[in-house]
């Protein structure tokens, strides 16, 4: 399901999807910078699906109780905000890099 790459043979092969997190995401999955999901879901929706099962933590903070993406969490497929396009119905291939962003307040 989900290896860090590298972290076991072909963990991040070509038919993995590879989600990226920044630090402030890092601790719910033990610190790692980034999962590898293989088989490649179809979709972000089925993306989330698959990791709620080994980060449920992770996925309720990029997702609230209805399923909808939080307000102020941005998920990249590639270099496309998925708000622009097909939201949770993005389309996944194999070797797809996904951002999952939370916005930073500050100022």
């Amino acid at each position: 399901m989900t290896e860090p790459p590298g972290g076991s043979p072909g963990a991040s092969g070509p038919g993995a999807v590879v989600v990226r997190l920044p630090g402030p995401l890092r601790d719910l999955v033990g610190g790692r910078r980034e999962l590898s999901v293989s088989p490649a879901p179809a979709t972000v929706d089925a993306l989330l699906d698959t990791l709620s099962v080994e980060h449920p933590v992770l996925v309720r903070r990029i997702r609230d109780e209805t399923g909808t993406v939080r307000q102020f969490v941005n998920i990249y497929v590639g270099d496309d905000d998925i708000r622009h396009g097909e939201g949770l119905a993005t389309p996944l291939a194999p070797g797809t890099v996904v951002h999952f962003l939370p916005s930073v307040a500050g100022g």
